[in-house]
């Protein structure tokens, strides 16, 4: 049985006013997405415990059925193994945001508050982060000689790793209780009290603080303010943490995955899982992403695999934009390039099943994260119809249906046995 699993990150919403006093997902025009709801089940999963972040490191792991309470170690060691860096034990990954910080003054006018006015730095491209990281390691060497096992690692655009080498017998200089804002949490917020926090914060906040001095008069800065775009100003780092003990899928499940995204921590997360990693040109992890490539390439990688994931990152990213707009509109192009296509040409090709489900809520209008119950519809063999009115928050709370914790809702999808909109 082939199976396809869509991650539309964030989708899930609260009603907006702007839209109707509709959700994202209820105001879209979503013709397969509901098509799917009416031939299957629709109901409610949690990807999320309550003692974890409700970002998307904790809630994909849970989604790809993996419980957090036991794998999660911290962000930063996922995006290390979608890069093939292999942590040793005494070693320590954190994530590097290349962000913009601005100084807003005060409503007194006696002073200024440090607010984060874009975590990506005007989505700076790889080569300038490059360059900006070069800069900053160079910075890291004189100011911090003590720090010899610490390097910076560039990644893609904004989303860049520092590493730290660590020696056995030696003193760890992170400890497991550090605890590091993420910076897309803090848009337009102050970030003077967002520092990080626990066994190890103080070195962390230095870096943090003296990457202002290593990036102020940098080129590619000087290029980009000449241009109008926002300078890279500081490294942010959070998502600290040492490599996941995951077993492989199909160990686990019994069948083998591929993995389609732009995103380092998805990448990640199914090189753990010993997935192939499906590159599509075109495919961003923006609002501009390439929708139909991935589409065309969920469709051919089903040919050769049991289950294929496409991960979306677009309706997060309008959600931390602020902009309702842009969120119904990357729903939308989803489910006219990606669902409905990949879902008729899965009718073609014998017994399925298909799970779409966001890893969590991206509110709108706190342009963060959220923990709590999202939306999945799942149809195919062995799964009863439901005959949903369509597909969204309203519909899934009005079914009944829960499964909980998140995580075992993918051994549910996995599960050959039928499933009914009554039955968890």
């Amino acid at each position: 049985m082939k199976t396809l699993v869509i991650i539309p990150d964030g989708a899930a919403d609260l009603p907006q006013a702007s839209l109707g006093h509709r959700t994202p997902l209820g105001a879209a025009a979503t013709p397969a997405l509901d098509a799917l709801a009416a031939r299957g089940v629709v109901g409610l999963t949690n990807h999320v415990p309550d003692s974890l972040p409700p970002g998307s490191e904790v809630a994909c792991m849970s989604l790809l059925g993996y419980d957090p309470l036991v794998c999660f170690t911290g962000r930063a060691p996922l995006e290390a193994a979608a890069q093939g860096i292999t942590l040793g034990p005494d070693d320590w990954a954190v994530r590097c945001n290349l962000v913009t910080i601005r100084d807003e003054r005060d409503e007194d006018g006696a002073g200024t508050t440090a607010v984060m006015e874009d975590f990506t730095a005007g989505h700076v491209s790889t080569a300038e982060a490059r360059d900006l990281l070069a800069a900053a390691q160079a910075g890291l060497a004189a100011d911090f000689p003590a720090l010899a096992g610490w390097s910076f690692v560039p990644g893609v655009s904004y989303r860049n790793l520092l590493l730290h080498h660590g020696r056995a017998g030696t003193p760890a200089p992170l400890a497991a209780d550090l605890r590091a804002t993420p910076p897309h949490d803090l848009m337009d917020k102050p970030v003077a009290d967002a520092f990080p926090r626990g066994g190890g914060s103080r070195l962390l906040a230095d870096i943090m603080a003296a990457s202002a001095g290593w990036l102020a008069d940098h080129p590619v800065n000087r290029r980009r303010r000449a241009a109008g775009q926002r300078p890279a100003t500081h490294v942010w780092l959070w998502g600290v943490g040492r490599t996941p003990a995951m077993r492989p899928f199909r160990e686990q499940y019994g069948v083998d995955g591929a993995m389609i995204t732009a995103v380092d921590l998805l990448r990640g997360l199914a090189a753990l899982a010993g997935w192939e990693r499906i590159e599509v040109p075109g495919a961003t992890g923006y609002l501009d992403t390439d929708y139909a490539a991935k589409g065309r390439a969920a469709k051919s990688a089903c040919d050769h695999h049991d289950l294929v994931c496409v991960h979306v990152e677009a309706p997060d990213e309008a959600s931390h934009q602020g902009d309702a707009a842009a969120k119904v509109r990357a729903i939308e192009e989803i489910d006219r390039h990606i669902v409905g296509p990949v879902a008729e040409a899965l009718a073609t090709r014998g017994p399925h099943r298909i799970l779409v489900c966001p890893d969590h809520s991206t509110f709108l209008s706190t342009k963060t994260h959220s923990r709590g119950a999202v939306p999945f519809v799942m149809a195919g063999e062995g799964i009863a119809a439901s005959h949903a009115a369509g597909y969204d928050e309203e519909s899934a709370a009005a079914s009944g249906l829960v499964i909980e914790p998140g995580w075992r809702l993918m051994g549910r999808l996995l599960d050959p046995r039928p499933l009914a909109a009554t039955g968890g």
